[in-house]
């Protein structure tokens, strides 16, 4: 823990070091938790902290928490709401910024935030990036301490497509990229939770991750900063043995444990409360308009049976079942991400505007 907060206390300081006014986003989870606890010791005026919140029936809100934490720091706090009305008229703008295909939801507050920060007069943000994957956050590192995990069973076996009966035929080598990752991390005598989380380090981490945050912020000169991946922070994050990343349940132990000295308003003990878009809910309640938008699209015309791309649409939203909500997803935001990147249309209007065109 001392060594933790040595690092912890250099890095941030390091990473907030600028010319310009600066913040930082804070969705009031472990990470961010602990990068707004440091970042006030730090500083001696109160940090500038914005956190998204989400409209919806099928949707946790975390602004009431991060409130806390933010309170507790000391932080000026700024609130950004993220509705349906948002979504409808931010996506077109969302995919044109990400020049990589990347369907991650959290694109949607992040280019909200980072507008908001702009508007804030600020020109750096930090984050919390790269936390989970160092210090052993998700759930695949948990299920990784558990026997047979990677024992015949892939990381990604399934496609979110799988079972379905959209595509008009499975690529034979889908996941050949992620299986090359996958072999390179378990060789060299590593755990099976090391080997998980050098896979992600390889793929989620600069291929979703890093790139949702950089085209997001830098669509609204802002710049990024991730002080969890200082090299320096990453070699002590990769070296603890398992049983600090992982233990009773919880990952991201140590991380847990620093904060209940450096800030026990987060409640880092608590149970997981997640983090989710309600994109099947928005994308259901529309889906009858919006399914023949989508099929109609020649990207989604040469890869899918437009029919069933029609059922599909239909079929999302709350208590319909989920995966078709994120398959729905999915195949939206590669509709107007094709448009953009590869035949060249610029998004005018909303998301019905920017189909029908």
């Amino acid at each position: 823990l001392k060594r933790l907060d040595e690092l912890l206390n250099d890095t941030i300081g390091i990473h907030q070091r600028s010319d310009v006014p600066y913040g930082m986003f804070l969705s009031g989870g472990i990470d961010s938790s602990v990068l707004l606890a440091m970042m006030a010791r730090l500083n001696p005026h109160p940090v500038q902290a914005f956190t998204a919140g989400f409209d919806g029936a099928d949707v946790t809100d975390e602004r009431a928490h991060a409130h806390a934490v933010a309170t507790a720091a000391r932080a000026e706090h700024r609130e950004v709401s993220f509705g349906e009305g948002d979504f409808w008229a931010l996506l077109p703008e969302i995919a044109a910024v990400m020049d990589d295909p990347a369907a991650d939801y959290a694109t949607l507050p992040t280019y909200k935030l980072a507008a908001e920060a702009k508007r804030a007069g600020l020109k750096v943000v930090l984050t919390g990036e790269g936390g989970d994957e160092l210090f052993g956050g998700y759930g695949r590192y948990r299920r990784a301490r558990r026997a047979r995990f990677l024992g015949g069973r892939p990381m990604r076996a399934k496609g979110v497509f799988d079972g379905l009966g959209v595509l008009r035929r499975i690529p034979a080598g889908w996941r050949d990229g992620f299986a090359e990752h996958e072999r390179e991390a378990a060789a060299g005598g590593r755990t099976r939770l090391q080997a998980a989380q050098a896979t992600d380090c390889a793929d989620w981490l600069p291929n979703d991750l890093l790139t949702k945050l950089d085209r997001c912020l830098m669509a609204h000169g802002v710049e990024g900063r991730v002080p969890f991946l200082d090299v320096r922070v990453a070699e002590f994050a990769l070296t603890l043995p398992d049983r600090l990343k992982v233990r009773r349940g919880f990952g991201k132990w140590l991380l847990r444990r620093w904060l209940e000295t450096g800030m026990p308003a987060a409640k880092p003990f608590s149970a997981k409360r997640g983090f989710t878009v309600p994109v099947g809910e928005w994308i259901g309640g529309r889906g009858g308009e919006l399914g023949p938008l989508v099929a109609s699209q020649p990207a989604i015309d040469e890869i899918c049976t437009p029919a069933a791309v029609e059922a599909l649409f239909r079929a999302a939203g709350p208590g319909r079942g989920r995966r078709a909500g994120q398959a729905a997803w999915v195949l939206l935001f590669y509709a107007l991400w094709h448009r953009r990147h590869v035949q060249g249309l610029k998004p005018e209007g909303d998301v019905f505007d920017a189909l029908a065109a």
